[in-house]
């Protein structure tokens, strides 16, 4: 089969990832193949491909929003069919047995094992995983190109939003609009929820707008409509830290979403923090996941995707971090 393989760092427009025949991979007695059809880039795997993260296996194929067919299972797999829709997403595998696992926790478990990152991803033709971290997708309506994002911001907004607590006529404050905050606004309005988004992007407030926020605009320079019951961060900008929480009210709470964050201060701890709480988005669960596609047909999902051939994946990686795609996922059609 081909895939592409990153063997050492290096920045993305240097094309550090080379297309290569590898060897096809043979399913565990616990685990299915898919044949990869479509798999989306997210920001991780440049961050893994330039450095920003250290390798954990090499040479490795990223990509962890992998969407395809079960191709073939091992002997202990009962509960897909070849032929079946699925998905891959980051959570490749946990121990099992550690007390976070046993527990609903398994985002925590020292052994978590990520796609694309410790195990080979979906860049390539084929990929093994876990059957008991594969996701079915035969029941989602959108087309197969559309589906890779829901794999990784969409699961990764539904999991911040779990964590926000927020409920039907509450108040939520999305601070930056990329994928994962669309998700967010989509799952919050499909369940009740007010939305007000802050952005400095003029282009993200117009779209807040037209995908229904109940407010959107630019906190730093006007205010927001009132306060929030819970918000949310997603931008690694710890500045923005005291301010949000200065308009959380108290019993409520801050999810920082990004994977790292620039210092934060908190200068006022009696007005902006006493009473509230901060939270930090940390993996992903398969509760998470499993809950979250069960609610996409309900809600009016519309984010576009930039459709390339598998030949153009160090392009598509190149418009990515580069700011260039037409729409606002890449995603890679592998195969049939």
């Amino acid at each position: 089969m081909k895939g592409w393989v990153l063997a050492e760092q290096a920045p993305i427009e240097d094309r550090p990832l080379t297309l290569a025949e590898l060897p096809e991979p043979i399913p565990e007695d616990d685990e299915v193949r898919i044949r990869v059809a479509y798999s989306g880039i997210c920001r991780t795997d440049i961050h893994i491909a330039e450095g920003d993260l250290p390798l954990q296996n090499s040479p490795i194929v990223l990509g962890h929003e992998v969407v395809g067919i079960v191709d073939e299972m091992g002997r202990d797999v009962s509960q897909f069919q070849v032929g079946e829709r699925v998905g891959a997403y980051w959570l490749h595998s946990t121990c099992g047995q550690c007390k976070y696992c046993r527990s609903d926790r398994e985002n925590y478990c020292r052994d978590f094992q990520a796609t694309g990152w410790h195990s080979d991803g979906g860049f390539a033709e084929y990929m093994t995983v876990p059957a008991r971290f594969a996701l079915s997708l035969d029941s989602i309506e959108l087309d197969p190109s559309m589906t890779p994002p829901l794999l990784c911001p969409g699961i990764a907004g539904y999991a911040a939003y779990k964590l926000a607590g927020v409920g039907s006529g509450e108040t939520l404050g999305l601070y930056g609009f990329g994928p994962t905050a669309y998700y967010v606004l989509k799952v919050a309005q499909s369940l009740d929820v007010t939305t007000y988004v802050s952005t400095r992007s003029l282009t993200n407030i117009e779209r807040a707008r037209r995908e229904g926020a109940d407010w959107a605009g630019d906190a730093s320079k006007e205010h927001m409509p009132g306060k929030l019951d819970a918000a949310i961060l997603f931008p690694p900008a710890g500045g923005l830290v005291e301010p949000i929480l200065s308009q959380v009210k108290p019993g409520g709470c801050l999810v920082m979403a990004p994977v790292s964050s620039t210092a934060i201060t908190i200068a006022d701890y009696s007005a902006n923090l006493w009473g509230r709480d901060i939270k930090t988005l940390y993996q992903l669960r398969s509760s998470d996941a499993e809950e979250f596609l069960s609610l996409v047909n309900r809600m009016q999902l519309n984010l576009g995707v930039s459709v390339y051939g598998f030949q153009e994946l160090d392009e598509a990686l190149i418009h990515t971090k580069q700011g260039m795609l037409k729409e606002p996922n890449a995603v890679i059609a592998v195969g049939p």
